[in-house]
């Protein structure tokens, strides 16, 4: 099962998206946007450099765990991964997200 972005909007009306693996989990995250058409644009973004291993930045959580960003070519970040307990738990799921992203259906709930 291919993976795809899920698209929503939010109580205060802003929009944001997740990218979920094949099983459902969530595996990037978006930060909030203020249009349907900005978030359109982030996920569009996220399918272009996804595939680029120098646009991850990998980080250390605050609570130590390992985490990464997936950030555009200008340095914005584009999405955020969910946080895992070890190295190559990030690498993996680094991996997800350049397998899933660039064929990604969208699912909009909008």
């Amino acid at each position: 099962m291919a993976g795809k972005f899920v698209l929503k909007k939010t109580t205060n009306g802003q929009y944001h998206f997740h990218l979920q693996a094949g099983n459902g989990e969530p595996i990037l995250s978006s930060q909030r946007y203020d249009t349907k058409s900005g978030a359109e644009n982030g996920i569009q973004s996220v399918r272009t450099n996804a595939p680029h291993d120098e646009r991850y930045d990998r980080k250390k959580a605050s609570n130590g765990e390992f985490m990464f960003n997936l950030v555009a070519a200008n340095g914005q970040v584009i999405g955020t991964s969910e946080t895992y307990k070890s190295e190559s738990g990030r690498e993996n799921g680094i991996r997800s997200v350049k397998d899933n992203a660039p064929g990604a259906a969208l699912d909009d709930k909008t």
